[in-house]
């Protein structure tokens, strides 16, 4: 059973890829994630795809992380986690063709690897974000690095501190530069293919060289943070029987700033 729905339009030269587990809030499991890596491995070598757009289904969640029901074997050493988020992105698959996130809901946690390797996101005014990992004794160290490349410090370092007890508003979002334009819920999609297909409409190629320049800019950036990374989230963290137990306490309350 497929969890990643791609619709091609070949007039205007764009796809959208929907995360397709609206009762799992669009988390990513394991087939989720590989499903993700090989479609924008894909869109490599398919010509009548000259943009995407990333969204999720239904109304509550753009997408909420990793699944936690999912068993991912850990190495033993400090140096080296086993991620598989790390290969769900764009740029993570060597795709330089432009990609919009439209998002309506919650994105939290590793939804941030997927808002990262987008080129700008656009959002209905009842979105939300988050990152939960400090609540449930993880290291926030990815998502973080990747968040650092779109809002200043502050904003970065609240979001990851805070945990669930706040949530960051659309609105915020948009004045902080995570999110480039606010619609109606319910509009985002809209907005966001009106901008994919205008950037669809340019010469590929140098749509394609513009996308890898500024990425350039952000790797120099990431490229330390991700170094060390690894070790961090490994020293960091608790061990999962430690957070699975912090979160099955999790509680209901949070404030939106």
């Amino acid at each position: 059973m497929t969890t990643v729905r791609v619709a091609r339009d070949k007039d205007t030269g764009v796809a959208v890829v929907t995360l397709d587990r609206e009762a799992k809030l669009n988390a990513v499991d394991l087939a989720t994630a590989a499903e993700l890596a090989a479609v924008w491995r894909e869109f490599r070598h398919d010509d009548t795809v000259r943009a995407a757009v990333l969204t999720g289904a239904g109304p509550r969640a753009f997408c909420t992380g990793f699944d936690r029901t999912a068993v991912v074997p850990q190495p033993s050493s400090p140096y080296s986690v086993d991620d598989p988020l790390l290969t769900i992105g764009p740029k993570a698959n060597d795709l330089w063709k432009p990609v919009v996130a439209a998002v309506r809901g919650m994105a939290c946690g590793g939804a941030f690897y997927l808002l990262g390797e987008s080129e700008f996101v656009v959002a209905g005014e009842g979105a939300t974000f988050f990152d939960p990992h400090t609540t449930y004794g993880m290291v926030s160290a990815y998502e973080t690095a990747l968040l650092t490349q779109r809002m200043p410090y502050g904003e970065v370092a609240r979001t990851a501190l805070m945990g669930t007890a706040e949530r960051m508003s659309a609105r915020r979002a948009y004045e902080v530069g995570l999110v480039s334009e606010l619609t109606a819920d319910g509009e985002e999609l809209t907005a966001a293919l009106r901008s994919a297909e205008v950037i669809a409409g340019h010469p590929t190629e140098a749509v394609q060289g513009t996308v890898r320049a500024v990425w350039a800019a952000k790797e120099a950036a990431l490229a330390p943070a991700y170094a060390q990374a690894p070790h961090l989230i490994a020293l960091g963290s608790l061990p999962p029987r430690r957070q699975a137990e912090l979160f099955a306490r999790r509680g209901t309350g949070f404030r939106i700033r």
